[in-house]
């Protein structure tokens, strides 16, 4: 035991019963401390305690001889401590359950990525490359536990949570708030990225039957004890814990089910994977024992397997007759609005329809109502009654919409009512009686039309239901009211007119402000609660989020309601930006504008500045649906106004920068960036100096020598932001998390952020350079002059780098695959492109991607080879290309056509191919596109050697065509091969296409 931890046992000899919490160093001095520890009922700290402390300080910066911080350093005592923490998720073996509720996202990040690590799972490769089958087993189920907790967490975070907020006087912990969201943030956004491979790589994983195996204390000692090993083939790959197949599968479908739920908010489709996964999981969890290690939340399957059938119907007729899930279900997708209505009247007897439900169902229609579908209004109105009769009967506080509909309700809505509460209390107790009677008797009360109250008063279900004394008592004040009432000067009511009643709680309020995106409704509600409590009211959602930049001016306001207004007001424009809602967008913001113009020129100005990038992504969504028309003269202007302003004190976005940038850049505004964007911004603002070197690069193409200046200025920006400072270099062991900061700081950018910038550029030659750049960079940092990538303008970029060891070749080949991607997506069509895309394939070996590209560029410069393809596309160097592809392919008849294609026929690489007897190509079928004469006799030649009478006789055949007759001129000769040409391209494009 330590001297600390000795002293801690005399300080608490006072307290016998509670044993001193171990801390987290006696664990590195005492290596079987950890085991002793874990085992007993009750540790103190506990697992994921613990885990948290040894990642806390394993990843602790430390600071230099000149006072400077450092990244942690790699040392025994900071794996030891990694080790440790991986070892005490193995006991709790690897429970996603329980990690996901101790452990914060970043700690949960840093942990997996460790496990990554530890199973020597290939740095640098993405999971989806990996052949899970071919893996170790407990490598394979590392690679599995990360991509089931990445899409885990995508879906967790989509759930509405309720923070932990500081009070007013608390409000400077917002920065270290700020930063945590942030990191968070960040890792959420790469998981996102990688959603649909994280998916694709458990997909496959359920066509794995066999069982895997997951590692235990016993096997990361093991790995620690021998660190050297090659990839799993230790002991250690197979002596973890097993995981069967069922065990597995179950759970990789539960989780599969779950992120296809999720995303069918945006594609129904999504749904039906959903229930199907659902289905699986369901089936297997029957299969499985109590001692099973898979751990399933049933109620929240049973949850989700209601919404699916709930929103997409059930295979089984019997099972959504018996449902009245399937019931409601049913009639809303139908609109069979009347069967609904009469559901709920029905059910206020029965009461088989949970209260919740039956109010998502009457929010559902408001939503439908809110977008402008005036068919569900009276429908509202009734499902509003029928809820409230509902709530009355149970003794719930009566909703907010039922409160609104009694200020001014038709003649039409109390008949409905009353005929509701009668049918409602047909054949019930004397208890339920009494509760309705109290009811109508408060509805009467609280209508101010007195004709309706005493329709109310005199109707014969609440005479029946009140005794004598009660009804005497009702009347009298109808009376009352009756004589004192005046019609004629009754006002309407206001703006702000809300009842205040004492039915209507804080919570329904909140719920309503929560749903709204109507901006006079929002006010409306956030005046009526600072009427009933005096707090933050901008607290309420958790999703509600103002960019950091204006938290801090938005919280200063000194008028807590004015401050809580303007913030929800901007959160909620923020979230239909999100969303392409513009409408709803500009309605909010407006409402914004005008509320900020009465009392802070800065927040006006601020204001402007979020109308525009509304108005500018707007109009880039347009864009990105077919509207190519050029932008309104007004909003280019609102534009140059923003990248010209020089008003000081005003907090600025960096995004409405860069939004500004994109859109001067993609609609070829070189020249105004070029020119005219004050310095300031271009120092301030790291978008604006990109876009003006881009703009500066682009401008002076094609152009002399001297001009290549801005071209090198951009070219210095880009290596910077791919370089990895020294501290960052990947350690002997080859340790190197997937997720780990290993960007350097000198970069004006994080790699992440610019590639995320060049995503959101359309123009072409913009795309085109900045492409050219990439395949420059990658063309020196992997110094293969044989394997080079090519593209256009590669002459104006620099052809070293000084400093070579600082660029980091994994981020420039990512850079390079993820910018081309995305350059195609726009313009599948794009010679230039698809031929660079085809070098990437063909440098990395992946042979029959590279020929889909070669070819697929000779088709769109030849309207399908109907044309013949220019010799600029189809250059020696990219039919040589081709021609190692067919070669590597094993398709070596489509060597020697390819062979003829060459400016000097390559006669001894043709007469090699032809030599090989295994080809996996058609062989003699291709002998019709061969129009060299030569060619065509060795193959004679070397069938008859063979034997090979009938691929002989073909050659022969295609010999004796009259049009290859070498006495033909020489343009007979030259449409004969043409004409061969075409038909072997197209030949080869229905192969590889």
């Amino acid at each position: 035991m330590s001297a600390e931890a000795a002293d801690r046992v005399a300080v608490s000899g006072s307290r016998p019963c509670t044993p001193p919490q171990t801390s987290w160093f006696e664990f590195l001095l005492d290596p079987s401390l950890l085991e002793q520890h874990l085992q007993g009922p009750h540790p103190d700290p506990s697992p994921v305690q613990l885990i948290i402390q040894f990642l806390e300080q394993a990843s602790k910066p430390s600071v230099n001889e000149q006072n400077q911080v450092q990244p942690p350093v790699d040392n025994r005592r900071n794996r030891t401590l990694k080790l440790l923490a991986l070892k005490v998720a193995a006991h709790l073996k690897w429970d996603l359950n329980i990690l996901e509720k101790g452990l914060t996202i970043p700690v949960l990040n840093m942990l997996l990525n460790e496990l990554l690590c530890a199973s020597r799972v290939p740095p640098g490769v993405k999971h989806v490359d990996l052949d899970l089958q071919g893996l170790p087993p407990t490598t394979a189920m590392a690679v599995l536990i990360y991509n089931r907790w990445a899409i885990r967490t995508i879906v967790l975070s989509s759930f509405p949570d309720k923070q932990t907020k500081p009070g007013p006087h608390q409000l400077n912990m917002m920065n270290l708030v700020q930063q945590e969201k942030e990191l968070t943030d960040n890792i959420l956004s790469v998981l996102r990225e990688q959603a649909a491979d994280s998916i694709m790589v458990l997909e496959r994983a359920l066509n794995i039957k066999k069982d895997f195996y997951i590692h235990t204390l016993r096997t990361l000692d093991l790995l620690a004890a021998d660190p050297s090993s090659a990839n799993g083939e230790t002991e250690s790959s197979t002596a973890g814990l097993r995981i069967s197949t069922d065990d597995l599968q179950c759970q990789v479908h539960f989780d599969l089910a779950g992120i296809y739920f999720q995303q069918g908010c945006s594609d129904h489709s999504a749904y039906e994977k959903a229930r199907e996964h659902f289905r699986k999981t369901r089936e297997l969890l029957a299969k499985l024992d109590r001692l099973s290690l898979c751990h399933l939340d049933e109620q929240r399957l049973a949850g989700y397997w209601s919404a699916c059938r709930t929103l997409i119907g059930t295979s089984d007729p019997s099972e959504a007759q018996l449902s009245p899930y399937g019931q409601i279900s049913s009639f809303m997708r139908n609109e069979n609005y009347e069967a609904i209505i009469e559901a709920f009247i029905r059910d206020n007897v029965t009461l088989n329809l949970p209260n919740s439900f039956r109010h998502s169902v009457h929010l559902e229609l408001l939503h439908k109502l809110q977008q402008g579908d005036r068919v569900v209004e009276e429908v509202c109105h009734k499902l509003c009654v029928c809820n409230a009769v509902r709530d009355s009967l149970e003794g719930r506080i009566l909703s907010v919409s039922f409160h609104q509909l009694l200020l001014k309700p038709s003649k039409n809505d109390i008949n409905f009512l009353l005929e509701v509460c009668a049918r409602s209390v047909h054949n019930t107790s004397e208890t339920i009686k009494k509760k309705m009677a109290f009811f109508i008797k408060n509805v009467c009360e609280s209508l101010e039309d007195v004709s309706l109250a005493l329709m109310v008063s005199s109707h014969q279900l609440l005479t029946e239901l009140l005794g004598d004394e009660e009804k005497r008592l009702l009347m009298e004040q109808m009376r009352r009211s009756s004589a004192t009432v005046n019609l004629n000067a009754k006002p309407l009511p206001s703006f702000y007119d809300i009842p205040t009643t004492a039915s209507v709680n804080i919570g329904q309020l909140e719920q309503q402000l929560i749903l709204s995106l109507d901006a006079r409704q929002i006010r409306q509600i956030v005046i009526e609660l600072h009427g009933m409590a005096e707090r933050p009211f901008w607290r309420v959602s958790s999703k509600w989020e103002v960019p950091a930049d204006y938290v801090n001016v938005i919280l200063a306001i000194k008028d807590n309601l004015t401050r809580d207004l303007l913030y929800i007001l901007m959160a909620k424009g923020l979230h239909c930006i999100d969303v392409k809602d513009f409408v709803h967008a500009r309605q909010l913001f407006t409402a914004c504008l005008e509320v900020v113009t009465e009392f802070s020129p800065k927040l006006r100005q601020v204001m402007l500045n979020e109308m525009l990038l509304l108005e500018i992504r707007a109009h880039e969504a347009g864009t990105a649906d077919g509207n190519m028309e050029r932008p309104p003269p007004d909003l280019v202007s609102r534009v140059r106004g923003y990248l010209e302003m020089r008003i000081h004190d005003i907090p600025m976005r960096q995004i409405v920068g860069e939004e500004c940038v994109v859109f001067m850049l993609n609609w070829r505004e070189n020249e105004y960036l070029t020119l005219q964007v004050p310095q300031s911004l271009v120092n301030n603002n790291p978008y604006v100096k990109l876009g003006q070197l881009i703009a500066s690069t682009c401008k002076e193409l094609p152009g002399p020598k001297e001009s290549r200046r801005t071209a090198k200025e951009l070219w210095e920006v880009v290596v910077q932001i791919c370089s990895v400072s020294s501290q960052h270099k990947r350690s002997n062991d080859g340790r190197v998390s997937l997720l780990k900061q290993r960007e350097s700081s000198l970069g004006i950018l994080p790699r992440s952020k610019f590639m995320t910038f060049m995503k959101k550029l359309r123009e072409p030659l913009v795309l085109t350079t900045l492409i050219s750049l990439f395949v420059r960079l990658h063309s020196i940092v992997r110094d293969d002059i044989v394997n080079e990538v090519t593209a256009e303008h590669l002459s104006i970029w620099p052809s070293s780098l000084a400093n070579l060891q600082s660029v980091d070749v994994e981020a420039v080949v990512v850079t390079l695959k993820e910018l081309v991607n995305y350059a195609l997506s726009l313009n599948p069509n794009n010679q230039s492109w698809l031929c660079t895309q085809a070098d990437i394939y063909f440098v990395t070996n992946q042979y029959s991607a590279a020929m889909h590209y070669y070819l697929q560029a000779g088709a769109v410069c030849s309207d399908y080879f109907t044309k013949p393809v220019p010799p600029d596309v189809y250059t020696d160097q990219v039919l040589k290309r081709m021609i190692k592809c067919c070669s590597l392919l094993n398709c070596h008849t489509q060597v020697a056509v390819l062979c003829q294609f060459l400016r000097e026929v390559d006669y001894m690489t043709a007469f090699k191919a032809l030599q090989e007897q295994s080809s996996h190509d058609s062989m003699d079928s291709f002998y019709d596109y061969i129009w060299d004469v030569t060619i065509l006799e060795y193959l004679t030649s070397i069938h008859h050697k063979r034997g090979e009478s009938d691929k002989r006789q073909v050659a022969i055949k295609a010999i004796g065509q009259t049009e290859l007759n070498s006495s033909n001129p020489e343009e007979v000769l030259q449409l004969a091969a043409q004409k061969r040409k075409k038909r072997f391209l197209q030949a080869m494009a229905k192969l590889y296409f």
